[in-house]
């Protein structure tokens, strides 16, 4: 499947531009294969730069604003050359998405209203930029397929999905927002909860996943917020009983919270577990893991999950 966007014309500049994506399907840490093609009218059209750049809508920190378009990372794709009068100049390129860029579809639908789109800007003098855009569809790494599909099995429904500007504190993030998965919480754990947010952030050699659990009462207008971390290797995550794993983390979370909030009459804990917290193991060493693609099941050993 090929997908094509179209500058709206260069009546200033006298330069049409399209972006071809060869396919739009891909996933974080793959590289994102396309072509740029530029065409002259009447004249000779000197180029300063083609570059690429990843736009999504983001949520601003403050809850009053409204959401906004964020371009997030980018590229240089070419520098100076000129458009010949009446011809053609295309230019391939293969860019690297960065491995937490944000997952836009899960079981081949979209997540809620989660989009994600490659912008071009070609500058054709100082003082102008031409610009248009074509959507990419983000699908989940193996490790963040697995923790998704695990939720479901275990009851928990997807309420919202968004992108939240700022960063975390303590954990490694190279982007300037967290994706952020809200679930209503499945009947076997509510009660010490009402609210699940699900934060992925992933790089090459795994993924750290963060647990931001709420427990709300509206007629008393108390609300007591935790988090918890975990953390799981790409390598030998298809060979992980992650149904187990993710119940682990989840019962490990609510107890945590749970005694965080010992004074409260609401608050509790549960006892049983179906997973042995135990300590992470040692980083995937160069080379192992996904071995710079997402679509490998990589090397390694199994990997552990780490409850902070």
């Amino acid at each position: 499947m090929r997908v094509t966007g179209v500058s709206r014309g260069g009546f200033w500049t006298g330069l049409s531009v399209s972006s071809t994506l060869s396919n739009p399907s891909t996933r974080p840490g793959l590289r994102l294969p396309g072509r740029v093609t530029l065409a002259a009218e009447g004249e000779d059209v000197p180029v300063r730069r083609i570059r690429l750049g990843l736009v999504a809508q983001v949520e601003p920190e403050d809850p009053g604003a409204p959401r906004r378009l964020v371009q997030y990372h980018h590229w240089t794709v070419a520098g100076r050359f000129v458009v010949p009068a009446g011809r053609r100049r295309a230019v391939d390129f293969a860019v690297p998405l960065p491995w937490e860029t944000p997952v836009t579809v899960f079981g081949g639908v979209p997540l809620m209203t989660l989009r994600t789109g490659l912008r071009t800007e070609v500058s054709v003098d100082p003082d102008l930029d031409q610009g248009e855009m074509v959507p990419v569809l983000i699908h989940p790494l193996p490790t963040q397929q697995h923790l998704l599909a695990a939720l479901g099995t275990l009851g928990f429904v997807m309420r919202q999905a968004g992108l939240q500007q700022g960063r975390l504190p303590v954990v490694e993030q190279t982007l300037p927002f967290q994706q952020r998965l809200g679930f209503w919480v499945a009947p076997l754990y509510a009660g010490p909860i009402t609210e699940l947010e699900v934060i992925m952030l992933t790089n090459s050699a795994g993924m750290e996943v963060l647990f931001w659990l709420d427990r709300r009462l509206a007629l008393a207008g108390v609300t007591h917020q935790s988090i918890s971390r975990f953390r799981v290797w790409h390598a030998g995550a298809d060979r992980r009983d992650w149904v187990s794993t993710v119940d682990g983390w989840l019962r490990h979370a609510i107890d945590r919270h749970a005694a965080a909030a010992a004074h409260a009459d609401w608050s509790a804990t549960i006892r049983e577990s179906a997973h042995v917290s135990r300590a992470p193991d040692q980083p995937v060493a160069p080379g192992y893991g996904l071995g710079g693609t997402a679509g490998s099941a990589g090397v390694g050993g199994s990997g552990a999950g780490d409850g902070t």
